[in-house]
């Protein structure tokens, strides 16, 4: 199964950049304009059993259900339906001195076998790479200016 990860220093003490991640308003802040992301409907924040259905691109639907949880530490969400056969998204937390370190890991796996997968990772990556570099750039901005 392919896996995404990217890695940002956030000059921010953990807490602060958790809780920047449990705003309401956190998924429409961290969406690049393209493709445009709108929130359908939300239950709950980012702690398990909480659900949230996106439209992507005025297409693509998107449901992901929040499966763990420990604050200041990680949370994850999965796609439960989309275009994804899988997507497990892994927000990880860690202290490094007053800063912290932000890891998206993703893993995911799409319909039609291990070549068809390797050729999605080759296509998809350069994409998730621009999406978590804005992600990444909004999180450093938001957190670090106190």
């Amino acid at each position: 199964m392919p896996t995404f990860v990217r890695q940002v220093l956030v000059n921010a003490p953990v807490d602060v950049v958790f809780a920047f991640h449990e705003r309401e308003d956190a998924l429409p802040l961290l969406s690049p304009a393209f493709p445009p992301v709108r929130v359908v409907e939300r239950t709950g924040g980012i702690e398990p059993g909480a659900r949230v259905e996106l439209r992507i691109g005025g297409l693509v639907r998107w449901i992901a259900r929040h499966t763990a949880f420990e604050r200041n530490r990680l949370f994850v969400d999965e796609q439960i339906e989309g275009p994804f056969r899988r997507w497990v998204h892994r927000h990880e937390f860690e202290p490094v001195g007053d800063a912290t370190r932000l890891t998206d890991r993703i893993t995911y796996e799409v319909p039609g076998g291990a070549l068809v997968n390797r050729v999605a990772a080759w296509l998809l990556t350069p994409g998730l790479w621009q999406m978590f570099r804005h992600r990444h750039r909004v999180t450093k901005t938001w957190c670090e200016r106190g």
